[in-house]
């Protein structure tokens, strides 16, 4: 897989994939990740890449033409953009698990009031937020993308089990509390079920518990 991320801050958007599961996925050669300066591909001699918005109104918009040249260099048959912005689609595993199965991803970043709605009508596959909430740039959110994708490719975590036991494995259910030892620290001990070696009723204790903490802290999963 490859994935490439426009932004005007590829230093953001590197920081946190240089580093543990990602860094070793992208050194193994399961992932090419790049960052990529809008900037470079603006004509304009101050390399501006924003502008004032027709009709009126706060802030500054993203113009077409540096991002229509950037994506039109990189994209490929393979190639699926995907646009990060606070009016896209609600980010969730199961949107993971297919970007995941992508050949190539283009992963464009707005900044400022976001960008040129012709660059969505015309470039765009995909419009993805990681929340209802707005960041200063789009650059920390295609991080969180490329690491929740990352981490499923085959091969990038240790044991294949680990992303199919975690939460929102299961879309309606978060995941049961976890316990290592001591298996008394400070008076506070480990359930006795689950150093009882009865797999069964571990199984059991695990889909209860899990069911409680879903209840809990999002029971909007459980509809």
């Amino acid at each position: 897989m490859r994935i490439d991320i426009l932004t005007l801050f590829p230093e953001i958007a590197l920081a946190p994939l240089s580093e543990s599961i990602i860094q070793r996925a992208r050194a193994a050669g399961l992932v090419e990740i790049f960052a990529h300066n809008i900037r470079d591909w603006s004509t304009d001699k101050h390399k501006r890449t924003d502008d004032t918005l027709c009709g009126g109104g706060q802030g500054m918009l993203m113009m077409p033409g540096p991002i229509f040249a950037a994506i039109e260099e990189l994209r490929t048959p393979d190639s699926k953009v995907v646009l990060m912005t606070p009016q896209g689609k609600v980010f969730k595993q199961a949107i993971a698990k297919e970007l995941s199965k992508e050949k190539h991803l283009i992963l464009l970043c707005g900044h400022y009031e976001g960008v040129d709605h012709r660059v969505i009508e015309q470039l765009v596959d995909l419009e993805l937020s990681i929340g209802d909430y707005v960041l200063t740039n789009g650059a920390i959110a295609a991080a969180v993308v490329t690491d929740a994708i990352v981490r499923l490719l085959p091969g990038a975590l240790g044991d294949e089990r680990s992303h199919q036991e975690e939460s929102f494995s299961d879309p309606n259910l978060l995941e049961a509390p976890a316990y290592t030892r001591p298996i008394d620290f400070r008076g506070l001990k480990v359930p006795d079920v689950l150093i009882s070696g009865h797999h069964a009723k571990i199984e059991a204790w695990k889909k209860e518990q899990a069911l409680e903490r879903t209840k809990r802290n999002r029971p909007d999963l459980l509809g």
